[in-house]
């Protein structure tokens, strides 16, 4: 049975971003809601949970992101007072709007805040990227994921395990409508205007011994890899070893760099093989890792990103909550293990290491089904309203 709520009119669908990967998936979700006949109306809010003036510019350039209709501007804190000053400040678009639904992306705390928000105000919520689990309660993202799937009306998941998790923690299946992988339809849109690597390299002023055909990617920037001393010393101390084999680009997160001056860690890379460069818009990125040999990183988004390209992938995490892009993909698990990550850089560079393939519905078209489901379901939803409105 459809739930008649909220009785009364309602305006248009409220999609939200908040930090660097939402960008990636809400900008075909968006364009896809324009193609739609009909359109659907759709405002773009923007939490400012991340705030660098730059990157985000940059970021919505590259992926042709509309400008954001709403910016909260909420900025950096801890994630109590950051989800909490969402929350504050999401609460009065949602009475402004009165929004068909509110749609949230992946697992950041914008996605979980606004959530809430919507929820409370008894106005459906939308999650795309539902069902992923590492298991890892200790990660943040993890409660993140747990908690907006249980007040989603609505999810769309990018891998047929994840309606099984979802039923495990007790969602109804008929709430989840499996559809791919957005980041991947953002992917092969952009990959033709992808920023050649070699030029990356020489802007950057790389002089680590890279050439275009012949280099690693590094990134690394969660919590538990680069917030201790004890734990980010051993992983810069592998990838300086790993890059007497294979010189590396190291795309460096703020918080890594911060950290490492903080930790007094410059000694570490001082002579090693690898190219510190600042933080890359998204075309620069995929450049990079179109070309390079493997990818050694902790991002979730870069494990499907290099699963779509075939190009290897060490993830430098104990787990993962894509594990599709194990069993399926380019990746390795390799967490922080000196010797495993040693040893499956040198299998890669032998020709060894996955190949893999391009998994389930991961074809550039995640967006026009969401957009078809999501005009489907609104509208039997307010058909169920006017009938309610009828029946009072």
């Amino acid at each position: 049975m459809i739930d008649p709520r909220p009785v009364g009119p309602v305006g248009p669908v409220l999609c939200v971003v908040g930090a660097r990967p939402n960008y990636m998936k809400m900008a075909p979700i968006v364009r896809a809601l324009d193609r739609h006949v009909p359109p659907l109306a759709h405002l773009l809010v923007h939490t400012g949970q991340h705030y660098d003036k730059d990157m985000n510019d940059r970021l919505f350039e590259d992926l042709d992101l509309p400008r954001p209709d709403i910016n909260l501007e909420v900025g950096s804190a801890s994630h109590a007072v950051q989800t909490a000053e969402v929350m504050r400040r999401f609460e009065p678009v949602i009475d402004a709007h009165r929004p068909a639904c509110v749609l949230v992306v992946g697992d950041v705390n914008s996605t979980l805040a606004c959530a809430l928000v919507a929820a409370k105000k008894a106005v459906p919520v939308v999650h795309v990227e539902a069902g992923l689990r590492s298991f890892d309660r200790t990660m943040p993202e993890e409660i993140n994921r747990v908690l907006t799937d249980q007040i989603s009306d609505l999810l769309f998941t990018t891998e047929r395990t994840a309606r099984d998790n979802l039923a495990r923690e007790g969602v109804d299946p008929a709430r989840a409508c499996f559809v791919g992988n957005v980041m991947i339809d953002s992917l092969r849109a952009h990959l033709a205007h992808a920023v050649p690597a070699a030029r990356t390299l020489a802007r950057c002023g790389a002089d680590a011994g890279l050439t275009e055909d012949a280099f690693g990617v590094v990134t690394l920037h969660r919590p538990s890899n680069v917030d201790s001393p004890g734990t980010l010393a051993p992983l810069l101390g592998v990838l300086a070893e790993a890059s007497r084999r294979l010189p590396l680009a190291f795309a460096m997160h703020p918080r890594t760099r911060r950290n490492i001056e903080a930790f007094g860690l410059h000694d570490v890379l001082e002579d090693a093989r690898i190219a510190v460069l600042p933080p890359q818009g998204y075309l620069e990125m995929l450049g990079l890792m179109s070309s390079a040999r493997l990818v050694l990183t902790d991002s979730g988004g870069i494990q499907e990103e290099t699963t779509a390209l075939g190009v290897p992938c060490l993830t430098l995490r104990e787990n993962t909550e894509r594990p599709l892009t194990v069993e399926q993909g380019t990746n390795t698990i390799v967490g922080s293990d000196r010797a495993l990550i040693l040893r499956t850089v040198e299998e890669i560079l032998g020709g060894g290491g996955k190949r893999g393939r391009v998994p389930e519905l991961w074809d550039g078209h995640a967006a026009s089904r969401i957009a078809e489901r999501l005009h489907d379901w609104l509208a039997e939803r307010a058909g169920a309203r006017e009938l309610a409105c009828e029946v009072a």
